[in-house]
């Protein structure tokens, strides 16, 4: 046996060469002196049901009163970046869409948002309305899971069954637009992927109508609820200081009253035209951030009515880039058995134009080019600012795409909303943060 310099490791030589043993972790750096008496150290997760599936929390405790607490992540780590680099730019769009898998359209407006600067490209109008559309009832549909699975973890569970029945309306929605519930890969370099369908338009106005008679009942539920609020208020307390220091952005930020909102204060895709209000609260603890949330799905029902109404009177507008050199997949259209191209195109590809078919083999299976350079985009995701970080070497695939996660960011506030609580409201913390664990792994 070898011992290593490095805490987290050791190498035992075997007949079969070296075998490397990844030992505690954090757990290395704890005193154990300290441990003694009512004085613990324990794992909250990774498996615990309220660190959000694989957050692993290193608590110290006293009796019940948590002294420290660390986050430890990786239990999800996927490698989507470092997959980007071996796939074209298009494809890119598959792979971060996973990443915070309960808002997949932010994750993929980040990353078109910074190849269209790479390319120097703009979608067109109807295409942004629709991004738009899809990013403010994707919003909606983030916060109802962040309230749904927060009142399940503090036993409201009334919360949790109306939480994802409305959820299933709005998933229903992305479903008939883009084939897909979650993982949509809907938004690409130049557009998106194809047009509303047919009766899309009937649906989503249909759908504003029921969640305008069902998002009172959260409020009803909660807002004045004295065991709720007994939860919420003065839990996981953290000021616009600590936030700027740690870079946290979100409802989180906006609880603390400061109106930071990328849609406002750096606006992309004409989100200056539409009609809202930054939701911001003089409360910077649990109960501020879920009446943050609460309030901001009013204000992106008031956005999906104006999205929708303009893109109703842009019929027969062009949803891609006119540039066939980037515009992939092209012409599609939904067909009785699924999602597919079009009998149009397939009928000009094999049997009309020999060059169509080449130059769609080559757009699909080698990807477009982009020129040398970097990018950096940033838009508000309902976790907060996600940005995207893009280099091109020219070639037809990223030379290097890094993700700014806020729920990544944002957890660095476990630890200070955490300490002198008790271990009760650490979950309640957590929950206030809203870290969706896809994305802070990557």
């Amino acid at each position: 046996m070898t011992a290593t310099t490095d805490p987290y490791a050791g190498t035992t030589e075997t007949s079969d060469g070296p075998v490397f043993t990844v030992t505690g972790q954090d757990w290395d750096t704890i005193d154990p002196s300290a441990v003694e008496g009512d004085h613990l150290v324990i794992n909250m997760g990774p498996q615990h049901p309220s660190t959000h599936g694989v957050l692993r929390l290193v608590l110290e405790i006293d009796g019940e009163t948590v002294r420290d607490a660390r986050a430890g992540i990786g239990y999800l780590h996927t490698g989507i970046e470092k997959n980007m680099e071996f796939r074209t730019w298009t494809q890119g769009v598959t792979f971060c869409t996973r990443m915070d898998y309960v808002a997949p359209f932010s994750n993929e407006a980040a990353y078109v948002m910074a190849v269209e600067k790479l390319l120097g490209i703009e979608a067109p109008e109807k295409a942004q309305t629709i991004r738009v559309l899809l990013l403010e009832l994707n919003r909606i549909s983030s916060h109802l899971v962040c309230l749904a699975t927060g009142g399940m973890e503090i036993g409201a569970l009334t919360v949790m069954t109306i939480g994802f029945r409305d959820r299933e309306e709005i998933l229903n929605l992305f479903e008939m637009i883009t084939g897909l519930r979650m993982n949509h890969a809907y938004f690409r370099p130049g557009g998106v992927a194809l047009d509303l369908p047919d009766g899309a338009i009937e649906k989503i106005r249909a759908t504003v109508r029921l969640l305008k008679k069902r998002l009172p009942e959260y409020a009803a539920l909660c807002n004045a609820n004295p065991i709720f609020k007994g939860r919420l208020k003065g839990v996981g307390h953290l000021d616009l200081a600590g936030c700027l220091a740690l870079g946290l952005t979100g409802p989180v930020l906006r609880s603390t009253g400061y109106d930071w909102d990328l849609r406002k204060k750096q606006p992309y895709w004409g989100y200056e035209t539409y009609d809202f209000e930054v939701v911001t609260r003089d409360e910077p603890d649990a109960y501020g951030r879920f009446r943050v949330r609460l309030d901001e799905m009013w204000e992106s029902l008031k956005i999906v009515e104006q999205a929708v109404e303009r893109i109703a009177s842009m019929e027969g507008e062009p949803v891609m880039v006119a540039d066939k050199k980037i515009a992939w997949p092209s012409q599609l259209s939904v067909g009785a058995d699924g999602q597919g191209n079009s009998a149009e195109h397939i009928k000009h590809i094999m049997g009309e134009s020999m060059e169509a078919l080449i130059h769609h083999f080559k757009i699909v299976t080698e990807g477009f080019r982009v020129p040398v350079g970097q990018a950096y985009a940033s838009i508000e995701s309902p976790r907060g600012e996600i940005s995207c970080h893009l280099v091109s070497d020219g070639g037809t695939r990223p030379y290097r795409a890094h993700f700014r996660d806020p729920s990544f960011v944002n957890l660095q506030g476990t630890s200070v909303m955490s300490e002198g609580g008790m271990i009760s409201d650490v979950i309640v913390a957590i929950a206030s943060i809203d870290p969706v664990m896809g994305g802070v792994d990557r």
